[in-house]
């Protein structure tokens, strides 16, 4: 299939990635292969410049279709870059289709990258964080606008006139962190599928061969969106479990229901193709600018039109937002880590569902499909070493040949693949969990959840943590959450129906939560940790302590270590207004810090102070608003301020309130 002339040059990005004083490492999409001239300049020291060569370690190339390939920039940078200092960079490209062109920087492929004022994006290097930001939940037709623009507007305010030596960067944040549903696979629009259908055929991306895969789909991916009546009606296509199986016996009473369990699986994404057309549309407007307009399809029902109609103006809103989504991500060192979004609802949350899913092809590659897109798109630039190593070879094989033998083995090598978690040296040191697929499945009942981290994972963290004074710990889920929801999801658990209520927390597994818990009660654990969560799609902040401090060598008891709870979710995403308003009336009434009622938790060995959201009504301790967490430290890594940089504006600080700590 050929690709439509006149196609942008760069389809998404750039987006930084790792960055350290010696190695600057970022991802791009570009619509053909291409040379790269890096120019790298500190606003105080000597240029330096870069010519890369795709194919090679310093400039990775990855094609998956006539006018789709990735770029990995990672490169070893000889003498030291400064830290704490403004580093503006230029990317110049030379493209194999179109040489006689000459190098284009952003101003030919994406003039509204920079700020106002100034001529060039840039960076600091992340050495000792003052400040970053952190959220999740990012879904497109959510009626809340992007908190993304809120953290563009951040750094705006930081950033009048770059180019102009002397300007002070108190303030400028040194990461992005994404914990993750960075993009939603399994919950999207109808008019978002249709643009996926438009994009994989504009591109020429490669056809996926579907037969074979026990269930009655279309012959290919390009079949799949060439049939007229299936936006809505994907979950017809999906696997589901034979009613006299056992596995979902408990879970289900018996019925056939599907594997996918999402509410909202209707336009569940199946090919490799849409999965990572999708990361194009979500991360960048250079698509959108010559997209389609949206026509709803014949055949629809009165609840699908009006639902199609809702989702088209939400979407609107998004692409408008978009330019600024790609200028943030250009100017901040990004880590990103998938929760269950990024891949299916309910993602690996039972050993059952672990074997409904994976024993199922449709399912298993469906499930592959979407990890491979995560490691092509996000996963790349966390490890790039890692990658490299074990990934490269496999994920190439997906992309050149997706429908066959290869694909199938690709998925195999990606499922076994157990280095997800990373850790950046910055300082305080930023380590992010793997809580999706090092879990600890249920001796008990294998339709319990499993933990979110297995006793290896565990035992590996606190040697990590070992010597470290202060650390910076991702965890999609929180490991404190609100109580009384996790007691409601522990209630539907016992009753046998945990996908019902996402039973999904630290505390629901005996095993994982003993073990996090000794890693806060561990002699040699850091001193401060600041957990930074999301998943729940509301916001809160927690200070934690130990009730009792573990002994020292002298046998006198030792003070344990401090711990702040931040939860900043979703980026676009929300509860409904009452609905939270009730829980967190009921958290407070029955979670007092009076209450007998916090005994029986696992957590009782932990005083659990909520910080109040200036400016919420009745007393409120979650935050209900999209937007993008702020989090900034001291020189110890203890947060001197927290708050939620709302989508529409506000900034809303988290207050300890003294009394309550008192109280408890």
């Amino acid at each position: 299939m050929q690709h439509e002339a006149g196609l942008p040059a760069v389809l998404a990005g750039p987006i930084l990635r790792k960055v350290t004083s010696d190695r600057v490492t970022i991802w791009m999409a570009v619509r053909a292969p291409a040379r790269v001239r890096l120019e790298l300049q500190p606003e105080a020291g000597p240029a330096k410049e870069y010519v890369l060569e795709p194919g090679t370690e310093e400039l990775a190339c990855l094609s998956a279709g006539a006018s789709l390939h990735y770029l990995l920039i990672d490169v070893a940078v000889e003498t030291p870059l400064p830290p704490e200092t403004w580093i503006s960079y230029r990317l110049n490209l030379m493209f194999e289709d179109d040489s006689e062109a000459g190098w284009q920087d952003h101003t030919v492929w994406a003039p509204d990258l920079t700020y106002s004022g100034a001529e060039r994006p840039g960076f600091m290097v992340p050495l000792r964080i003052k400040s970053l930001l952190h959220g999740s939940c990012r879904k497109p037709h959510a009626k809340a606008r992007d908190g993304l623009v809120a953290a563009d507007r951040h750094l705006a305010d930081r950033l009048p006139g770059r180019d102009t030596p002397g300007i002070n960067e108190e303030g400028w944040p040194s990461l992005l962190v994404m914990s993750g549903d960075q993009v939603y696979v399994d919950d999207v629009a109808g008019p978002m599928v249709q643009a996926l259908g438009e994009t994989c055929e504009r591109l020429g991306l490669r056809d996926e061969t579907l037969a074979g895969l026990e269930t009655d789909l279309p012959a290919s991916g390009h079949a799949l969106h060439a049939v007229g009546d299936m936006l809505y009606r994907r979950d017809r296509l999906l696997p589901k479990i034979d009613q006299n199986a056992k596995v979902f016996d408990v879970l289900f009473g018996g019925t056939a229901k599907p594997i996918f369990t999402s509410q909202h699986a209707r336009n569940h994404l199946i090919t490799l193709a849409e999965m990572l057309a999708m990361y194009l549309l979500v991360w960048s407007p250079a698509l959108w600018s010559d997209m389609p307009e949206f026509q709803m399809p014949d055949g629809l029902s009165e609840d699908e039109q009006a639902m199609y109609a809702q989702e088209t103006e939400a979407l609107k809103t998004f692409v408008e937002d978009l330019p600024a989504a790609r200028r943030l991500m250009a100017h901040l060192p990004t880590a990103m880590i998938f929760d269950d979004h990024d891949v299916t609802d309910d993602w690996n949350l039972s050993l059952a569902w672990e074997q409904a899913a994976y024993g199922h092809p449709l399912a298993k590659r469906v499930i592959g499909n979407a990890i491979l897109a995560y490691a092509v798109n996000q996963g790349w630039g966390n490890r790039p070493e890692s990658f490299r190593a074990d990934l490269e070879a496999p994920v190439r094989d997906a992309l050149e040949a997706p429908g066959t033998d290869r694909h199938d083995a690709a998925i195999d090598a990606i499922l076994a693949f157990e280095a997800w978690d990373f850790q950046w040296p910055t300082d305080p040191p930023l380590i992010v969990l793997d809580t999706r697929t090092r879990r600890w499945r249920s001796e008990r009942n294998s339709h319990y959840p499993s933990g979110l981290l297995d006793w290896e994972a565990a035992t590996d963290l606190q040697a990590q943590l070992r010597g470290k004074d202060a650390v910076l710990l991702v965890s999609a889920a929180p490991i404190f959450g609100v109580k009384l929801i996790e007691a409601i999801q522990k209630f539907f658990t016992v009753i046998g129906k945990p996908l019902m209520v996402d039973a999904e927390y630290w505390m629901a597994h005996p095993g994982t939560a003993g073990a996090i818990l000794n890693v806060f009660r561990h002699r040699n654990t850091p001193r401060h940790f600041v957990i930074l969560s999301g998943d729940v799609h509301y916001s809160f902040v927690y200070d934690v302590e130990l009730r009792h401090g573990q002994p020292d060598l002298s046998g006198e008891l030792a003070n344990g270590p401090e711990i702040w709870q931040v939860c900043s979710s979703g980026i676009k995403n929300t509860w409904p207004e009452k609905l939270i308003r009730t829980l967190d009336f009921g958290n407070r009434w029955a979670f007092a810090p009076r209450s007998p009622l916090n005994w029986f938790t696992k957590r009782r060995g932990m005083k659990v102070i909520p910080r109040k959201p200036v400016g919420t009504p009745h007393g409120q301790r979650i935050l209900n608003a999209s937007g993008i967490g702020l989090v900034e430290l001291d020189e110890t890594g203890a947060p001197t301020r927290i708050c939620q940089l709302t989508a529409e504006g506000k900034t809303v600080p988290f207050e300890r309130r003294e009394l309550e700590a008192r109280l408890d």
